[in-house]
C-alpha cells in the first residue's frame, strides 16, 4: 500500500476540457528524464487503466508519440496541458500528471526519479 488511502480524485487540463478521475493511494511519485518528460516537467503517479476515467474531453485530446510509439503521451488541444500519458513499459497503466489533479497535495509523498533517457 501507499502513503495515503486509496482515494478517488478528479483532475483536469487548464481550461476544463479534459476531465479525468483516478483511484490511488500514491506509493510514490515519479519524475522522468526522457527527452519529454524532461522538456514537461511533470510529476506523476501510475495508476491502472481500471482505476482511470475519462470524464470529458476525448475529443479535446491530441496524442503524440515518439521513438517507439509505444507510450501515448495526451495533451488538450486548447491549453495545451499534459494530464496523462499510457506508459511504454506497462501500457496498461497511466502516468498522470499529479499537479492535474483537484485538491491534491503531494507533501510526504516519495518521488523516484525513472531514468527513460536510457531505454532502448
Amino acid at each position: 500500500m501507499g502513503n495515503r488511502p486509496t482515494s478517488r480524485y478528479e483532475g483536469a487540463c487548464h481550461c476544463g476540457a479534459v476531465r479525468f478521475a483516478v483511484e490511488t493511494d500514491f506509493p510514490e511519485l515519479t519524475t522522468c528524464d526522457c527527452s519529454i518528460c524532461k522538456r514537461k516537467n511533470a510529476l506523476m503517479v501510475k495508476v491502472h487503466e481500471s482505476r482511470f476515467e475519462l470524464l470529458a474531453g476525448a475529443d479535446a485530446l491530441a496524442e503524440y508519440q515518439f521513438h517507439t510509439r509505444t507510450a501515448r503521451h495526451f495533451f488538450c488541444r486548447t491549453c495545451g496541458i499534459y494530464p496523462f500519458h499510457r506508459k511504454r513499459v506497462t501500457p496498461d497503466f497511466f502516468g498522470v500528471n499529479v499537479h492535474c489533479l483537484e485538491g491534491f497535495d503531494p507533501e510526504g509523498i516519495p518521488v523516484r526519479a525513472t531514468v527513460g533517457a536510457q531505454m532502448p
